[in-house]
């Protein structure tokens, strides 16, 4: 059966992987709608491998430029981008989107009862009380398209929800899992660019070394799967061999392995419930020894209880992390603060962030201005 796809930050790295996973799979996957910020060559590309009938480029500019490279294509821009995802005639929605913006078109398409292949974790983080009042409302389906959610996604079929004892997530660590306090210190962004397992973009390579992605992961999966903060753990597993586990109440632990490859999760969200052969290599058991756990050094990598702190709370918590990292990140990456400052400026900005009841999205812009404000006020303060 055809299914029918729109992705969302097209020209990402999760974008230009699951429009990897639809050539492989062609006559499974009909590239429908692409979406993308303002980056018109490569879209133009993608335009001519998929010929999507729509596309969306939230930058006006660019938006005017693909029109008039394709006139025989639907262009729209700005907010209405984030209607591409409530189209009729799409079945699946991959979000790809970076960041807090991904929010959008999750509601979008949730409200238009589509399933969503998602990557972006943000959303769930900052939006998961609205989020979880729409899919009630709308019935729409989300399926996790990060690796470690993906994992967990398919452990928990091994058991009863009852019976699930934790989840445990792995974390590569990043670069500088074996640095010094005092080494982090000097940690520049030409060396956080430099992952040692995945190739991803610019501000998730700098969340994997300092952990505030382990930590929004540590969120998302009990908002997406109903666990609470003391029911999620972390360890550190260099290899990104074991992208998580599942502990059953009888001391089982499931896990999922496979090659650290994205295609492999974003494949098996478009084309669930069946598992269909990938582009992958076949795996080498053999070549899987030497797999080591250990825990997580929270005095060194304070993203870790920032993040438990936020998922307790459970309201304007998680949005300071969120929203605040990203500013955090943005500085570092232009060079304003230090690496080790990125856990100074959030913990900073959730100690100042306003507590809010999470009623409306409206509130989350209110949090997240908030949180881009503090983090700038931090930033200038060094």
């Amino acid at each position: 059966m055809l299914k029918n796809i729109a992705v969302f930050g097209s020209t990402g790295s999760i974008g230009t992987q699951a429009l990897s996973v639809a050539a492989f799979h062609k006559n499974r996957l009909k590239v429908k709608a692409i979406a993308a910020r303002s980056s018109v060559g490569l879209v133009a590309e993608q335009i001519r491998a998929f010929r999507p009938e729509y596309v969306g480029m939230y930058d006006e500019a660019a938006a005017k430029e693909i029109a008039a490279l394709f006139p025989e294509v639907e262009v729209v821009s700005g907010e209405e981008v984030n209607m591409l995802a409530a189209l009729p005639e799409i079945d699946t929605v991959v979000n790809g989107v970076s960041g807090f913006a991904g929010l959008f078109p999750l509601l979008s398409a949730l409200k238009a009862g589509k399933t969503v292949a998602l990557a972006n974790k943000e959303s769930i983080v900052c939006g998961h009380r609205i989020v979880d009042r729409t899919l009630e409302e709308s019935g729409g389906r989300i399926l996790p398209v990060d690796s470690e959610q993906s994992a967990v996604f398919q452990c928990l079929t091994a058991g009863r929800r009852e019976d699930v004892k934790r989840l445990i997530l792995t974390a590569s660590g990043g670069m500088f899992r074996d640095f010094s306090a005092e080494e982090l210190q000097k940690v520049t962004p030409e060396m956080a660019m430099k992952h040692p397992t995945w190739s991803m973009g610019k501000k998730i390579t700098v969340d994997s070394s300092s952990m505030f992605n382990k930590g929004l992961e540590i969120m998302e999966a009990g908002w997406l799967f109903g666990f609470g903060p003391d029911e999620v753990d972390v360890f550190i597993h260099p290899q990104s061999i074991v992208h998580s586990m599942v502990e059953y109440a009888d001391g089982a632990i499931v896990a999922q392995l496979a090659k650290p490859d994205m295609r492999l999760a974003i494949q098996y969200a478009l084309t669930y419930p069946e598992r269909l052969a990938s582009q992958l290599a076949p795996s080498n058991p053999a070549a899987l020894s030497g797999l080591t756990f250990s825990e997580p050094d929270t005095a060194r990598f304070p993203a870790i209880p920032l993040a438990y702190e936020a998922f307790r709370e459970g309201e304007s918590l998680p949005i300071a992390y969120n929203s605040g990292n990203e500013a955090a990140v943005a500085a570092f990456l232009e060079g304003r603060i230090g690496f080790t400052a990125i856990a100074d400026c959030v913990k900073y900005t959730m100690d100042r962030i306003p507590k809010v009841k999470i009623g409306s999205v409206s509130d989350i812009l209110y949090l997240d201005e908030e949180a881009r404000r503090l983090a700038a006020e931090y930033c200038r303060g060094l």
